[in-house]
Order: C-alpha cells, then structure tokens, then sequence
C-alpha cells in the first residue's frame, strides 16, 4: 500500500503547461467513455448555507483510467474588502482498484481548465464552423481559460468583445486577447454585443439581487452560447429564441438555472455532451445554440487524471506522507 501522495498546488498545474487542445480531448474523452458505460458521474451533493453559499461535492470514477476522484467546493460571496476567491476546492484521486488514495490537487485550477475545455468541446458539434467573432460577458479567471479555449479551438476569430462590471476586468482580456491576436472591443450595451457575436461565453456569477440582461433573441441566426453561469444572466422568456438548448448531463440537469439559482421551468434541455460527443448526433446548421451547464464530476476526472499524468513524467508536484 502507497503511504504517499501526490500534491499539486495551484502554482504546479500552471507548470504543468496543460494545453487547451489536451483539456479538450481529455473532456470529450470522458463523456465518449461515459455514453459507453465506461465511468460513472454521480449528481452533485449540496448542502446550501443561504441562497448564495454552497459546499459541494462531486463523485465520479473511471474503471478505465484506474482512478476515482471527489471534488469538494466551497463557493461563499466576497466582499468588497476581501481577497480571498468566491470558489474554492480540492480533488482527491484514489486507485480505482485498490481504493488507495494517490493524489490531492488544487480544484480552483483544474476547474478553470476544465469549464473551458467543457464550452469548447460543445462547441465543437453547436457552433458555427469558422466564427470571426466572440464575445465575453464577465471578464474574471473563467475569461482567461475561455480565451485561451476558444483562440485554440476556432483559428478564425478575429475579434473578441467583453462586457464586465469592472472595466479594470475587461481591460485586463483585452490586453490578453491583443496577444493571440484579436481586436478587443469593450462593450458596454450587452444586445450590442450578442447582436456582433457569434459565440457567446456569459460568465457572471450569482448575487443577490442578478436580474436576467441577456436577450437571446439579439443572437445571429447563427450562433452558440456557452452558459457557464447556468444561465442565470439570460432573461428567461428568451430562452425560446434558440434553437437547441444543450446541457452535459440530462440526468443530473433538466432545465437551466434562473438567477436565483432555481430552475425555469418552462423550458427543458432536449440533448447533452454525453449523447453528442458519442457521435450519433450532428446538428444542422444555422440555429442558435445554448450550452448551459453546472458541472459534471466526470470532466474534472478527466483533467485530474490527465494533471497526474504529466506531473508524474515532469517531477512536478509534491510528495507528502499519509
């Protein structure tokens, strides 16, 4: 029996140099092996503290990569005097044959990479194939993973617009996204920005008081959204206005989020990443798209397992005692 463990700090998975095309594959990977019945994902387990505050946690194990994992996040509100994240969380990976644990890793990390590498794998069977425009709307970390995401996915992008409550934020993308290179455009009316976008990242995080903004019916004909708040920014009676609405798992998710955190029930998701990344579905195309999702245990899985892999060929990390 192991009496050591892997730890990956934030600053190592950084080392670890993951490349979006890698956070990509390992993703569609996992839901490709979870159509097949090769690993399982159990729904997320919540123990709500108040409207806005969660601790969760998140199972899944894969016979075929000999691993089993646990992501435990904390998500609390900041306030304005705070430093500290608003997300915070673990993986702990153990031997799927043995049971032993193997690995402890920084979950805010692996959830960057793997949030993105979640958009872009949708995007790949939802999106328009050679989109020249996207546009970001909240501009914190997940907009950075999301550049990145995006750039490597879609060479044709040739301009990136951003909304954000803090200019600061956007001007901060906008620096980045000079250097891939894109023309960053900083919004300020956000129909103006659907209507030039025809992929669309809405990242604003829940708080007290979020009123729905965006119109889905200001969307191109052609265009995919990616969800990553759920859709709680999206202004529900609009939802009708796409085409599809998409999420990762239809077992564990129905309908999307509303702003406060419960779920618009007059619509429902009609397919997830599972049944598309198994191959036995390919859209037609133009239609507006909505990937709207929260989470599914087997993607960070997947991330984790491929962050161990590198870590163990490089040297990266630190070996402590059970």
């Amino acid at each position: 029996m192991s009496t050591e463990l892997l730890y990956l700090s934030s600053a190592d998975i950084h080392d670890l140099q993951i490349t979006p095309r890698e956070a990509r594959e390992a993703v569609i990977g996992a839901f490709r092996d979870n159509a097949a019945g090769r690993n399982v994902g159990l729904p997320k387990s919540v123990i709500t503290i108040d409207p806005y505050s969660w601790f969760i946690s998140m199972s899944s194990a894969s016979e075929g990569d000999s691993l089993a994992a646990v992501k435990w996040v904390a998500l609390v509100p900041v306030e304005a005097t705070q430093t500290r994240s608003r997300i915070n969380g673990l993986i702990c990976l153990s031997d799927y044959k043995t049971g032993v644990p193997i690995a402890v890793l920084d979950g805010n990390s692996i959830t960057l990479i793997r949030t993105a590498a979640m958009s872009a794998a949708a995007a790949i069977y939802l999106a328009p194939e050679t989109p020249a425009t996207i546009g970001l709307i909240g501009c914190g970390l997940q907009a950075f993973s999301h550049l990145d995401a995006f750039v490597d996915l879609f060479p044709s992008l040739r301009r990136i617009y951003l909304l954000s409550r803090s200019v600061r934020s956007a001007e901060r993308i906008a620096t980045a996204a000079s250097e891939k290179p894109l023309d960053p455009i900083i919004a300020t009316d956000p129909e103006a920005l659907l209507s030039e976008c025809e992929i669309v990242v809405s990242m604003v995080p829940g708080s007290p008081g979020l009123k729905p903004f965006l119109d889905a019916r200001s969307l191109p004909s052609s265009a995919f959204a990616s969800a990553v708040d759920g859709g709680k920014s999206w202004r529900p009676e609009t939802f009708a206005a796409f085409d599809r609405l998409v999420t990762d798992s239809l077992e564990q998710y129905t309908s999307p989020l509303g702003a406060s955190g419960g779920l618009v029930e007059s619509v429902k998701f009609e397919d997830d990443l599972v049944h598309l990344a198994s191959g036995s579905s390919r859209p037609r195309a133009p239609m507006r798209a909505l990937f709207g999702f929260q989470g599914f245990g087997i993607a960070d899985l997947a991330l984790a397992g491929l962050a161990i892999r590198k870590a163990r060929a490089f040297g990266i990390g630190a070996t402590l005692p059970r």
